[in-house]
């Protein structure tokens, strides 16, 4: 069970109130199509006061799917290993 507060940051969130398809796409869209709805999307997380928030939540999920603090799926990925990557760095250097 979640603790009280977790899920705070939500209701302060910019997109609150915004249609899912703009963060999450319709079925079947084609690439134009959804360059044009990221960069919508991607311009409301851009304003957004609990990003981070957002961005941590996504990353620890993981979520698979949208755009969550201005990242979509692939961006998303990458943000993943780069902080792997760094943890895996500053863990190295306290072991030697």
């Amino acid at each position: 069970m979640a603790k009280a507060g977790t899920w705070q940051w939500q209701n302060d969130a910019a997109c609150r109130g915004e249609s899912l398809v703009l963060f999450f796409g319709p079925p079947g869209e084609r690439q134009p199509e959804r360059d044009v709805r990221e960069r919508k999307a991607k311009a409301i997380c851009a304003q957004c006061p609990v990003r981070a928030e957002c961005l941590g939540y996504a990353l620890n999920r993981p979520e698979k799917y949208g755009t969550w603090a201005g990242l979509n799926e692939d961006e998303r990925a990458s943000e993943r290993r780069r902080r792997q990557r760094a943890a895996q760095r500053a863990a190295n250097k306290t072991t030697v």
